[in-house]
């Protein structure tokens, strides 16, 4: 991996879930009980207490102490992981140039200026 990343720690669906709301308040730091509280999902308060302590061992937040427990938050935004779930994708291909010519083909005109004034700017 480039720039010393670490590979992408595997996110299931119910992790996924739990880094949205943690996202939507990326400053703060959030007790087990507001993130149960914040899910759409019918997940147990025990459940979201694993989930978050094996997303804290994945690298994916920090994590404070709050009274007998913990407060979480995350360490990447949301655009962090993103880019690096493309990232780790266009490492799984073989033909990288094919994939991103319909990556490229599959934006809108607005993205696709987007990403050529970034491609300019040299980002």
């Amino acid at each position: 991996m480039p720039r010393g990343r670490r590979p992408l720690p595997n996110v299931g669906p119910r992790e996924s879930s739990i880094m949205r709301v943690l996202w939507a308040h990326p400053e703060d730091y959030l007790s087990v009980r507001d993130v149960s509280e914040a899910l759409d999902a019918d997940i147990a308060y025990t459940t979201v207490m694993t989930l978050l302590s094996r997303l804290y061992d994945k690298g994916l937040v920090g994590r404070r102490r709050q009274g007998r427990g913990y407060a979480y938050r995350p360490r990447v935004s949301q655009s962090q992981y993103q880019a690096r779930v493309m990232s780790t994708a266009l490492r799984r291909d073989v033909d990288v140039p094919e994939v991103l010519f319909h990556f490229v083909g599959d934006l809108t005109p607005k993205e696709q200026a987007t990403l050529r004034g970034l491609l300019k700017d040299g980002a």
